[in-house]
């Protein structure tokens, strides 16, 4: 008679690096087709089954508890790296705003939503920024290290939960406001400028001439950020780490 207890443990092991896979953006989410998540969820689970166990025998109700921990794990430790891409997001949102480009907002391929060319932009640099400090490696370690603190089995959810949430949108608000601020003040003193020119000389029609020099100046500013946007982007990788790895600990 054929045991299924091992194709058992094995789809136990490949549930926690399926939820990384499928919501991390480095690794899947919309930026990588259906076959490469496919193929990295099996060949993380390869290399971790010489080292991880899992139960032996699991009745129905406490698979269906296993498995639904597992996915949480994996989600929240996947959430801390999208607390960081959402803020470089939101960096590039309120840029196009104000510049007046939020009526161009397109469907953005990578996301899925109506996003702004800045804030693809931006995301995009941030992606590239969390690959070129090889992020995906200490996300990848941090996931097997999660194991010897969570193994896989039943736990429960404590309070810590709610501190790791409100840390990730945290990251999330302080990193966006921080790398648009700079194009915010920039624009604020702009249009104090042209309100004294107005003043000054009332016959200029500032309806044409106004809208031109505040996206000539805000471009100047970005192409300046854009040296900037990997740097302030790096020192929040291991924050976002951190606090995946924190609400991934809520579930022990």
């Amino acid at each position: 008679m054929i045991s299924f207890e091992p194709f058992l443990r094995f789809a136990l092991l490949l549930v926690r690096p399926g939820t990384l896979v499928i919501a991390a953006p480095p690794f899947g989410a919309p930026y990588a087709p259906m076959p490469v998540r496919l193929g990295l969820t099996l060949l993380f689970t390869l290399a971790l089954m010489p080292v991880v166990s899992a139960p032996a025998v699991l009745g129905l109700l406490d698979l269906v508890v296993v498995v639904a921990r597992e996915m949480a794990i994996g989600l929240a430790m996947a959430l801390g790296i999208r607390a960081l891409i959402a803020g470089a997001e939101l960096a590039g949102s309120l840029s196009g705003y104000q510049l007046g480009f939020s009526y161009g907002s397109i469907v953005d391929p990578q996301s899925g939503v109506r996003n702004g060319m800045f804030a693809a932009l931006y995301s995009n640099l941030a992606l590239i920024t969390f690959f070129t400090i090889n992020g995906h490696h200490q996300l990848l370690r941090a996931m097997a290290a999660s194991y010897s603190q969570l193994p896989i089995g039943i736990g429960h959810v404590d309070g810590s939960l709610v501190q790791a949430v409100t840390a990730m949108l945290g990251i999330v608000f302080v990193l966006g406001v921080r790398l648009a601020m700079p194009l915010i003040l920039v624009l604020m003193v702009v249009e104090v400028a042209l309100g004294l020119i107005t003043r000054a000389a009332p016959a200029i029609n500032l309806l044409a001439v106004a809208q031109p020099i505040r996206i000539i100046i805000g471009l100047l500013v970005i192409a300046t950020l854009i040296a900037i946007v990997p740097t302030l982007v790096a020192r929040y990788v291991v924050p976002a780490l951190e606090v995946g790895m924190r609400g991934a600990l809520a579930f022990r």
